[in-house]
């Protein structure tokens, strides 16, 4: 591991959860990041079994976690999205470089990155709960780790008010809003190019 100072900066905040299958990387966040012992450095990630990347997961058991930091634009995380589709492209114009695990990390609004060797895992009924060996990681910025009071606070834009609220529909898989009271049935989503039956009515 480069930098141990990295598990410091595990906390209650947004990570980017990303994973390779095959030839296609695929990533999501999630918000389950927890240092379980300091020797040998091991960690647990809880996964929505929805996620295609909890598949990936399974299949290689190897990811990397990017963990966010209060730089972090709202962009990003609307783009990664708390689900992860099998055919969504979600690396195009994100800055990013590989662990010695071959894996994606996000170089850019993050603060570092932990890679990861799967040890075993547990059944939460509609998530997993895997837990892992570090074995790779370093710190990439200085700038604080989100916290989830803060991505609510600073980061995510404020719900309008009743009167303001624009019609529109939701993607179920990334979290896309598509703004209109009608969406067309042939929408495919911009960003996890999902169809319009995964969409449903703010």
């Amino acid at each position: 591991m480069k930098n141990k100072k990295i598990m410091n900066k595990i906390n209650c905040g947004l990570f980017v959860l990303t994973a390779r299958d095959g030839e296609k990387d695929n990533g999501c966040i999630i918000n389950t990041v927890m240092q379980v012992t300091s020797t040998p450095n091991r960690i647990t990630i809880s996964v929505n079994k929805g996620n295609y990347t909890h598949d990936i997961i399974q299949k290689t058991g190897v990811f990397n976690v990017s963990i966010l930091n209060e730089d972090s634009k709202f962009a990003t995380y609307q783009n990664f999205g708390f689900q992860s589709g099998r055919d969504a492209d979600k690396f195009e114009q994100i800055e990013y470089a590989r662990s010695e695990n071959g894996l994606i990390y996000l170089t850019a609004e993050t603060n570092g990155y932990i890679s990861a060797k799967v040890l075993y895992q547990i059944n939460l009924d509609t998530h997993t709960l895997f837990i892992a060996e570090v074995t790779d990681g370093d710190v990439l910025s200085e700038v604080e780790p989100v916290t989830y009071s803060f991505y609510h606070k600073s980061i995510k834009p404020a719900a309008p008010k009743a009167d303001e609220k624009k019609k529109g529909w939701v993607c179920t898989i990334c979290g896309y809003i598509y703004e209109g009271e009608v969406l067309p049935p042939d929408f495919v989503c911009p960003i996890c190019k999902h169809g319009a039956d995964d969409f449903r009515p703010l």
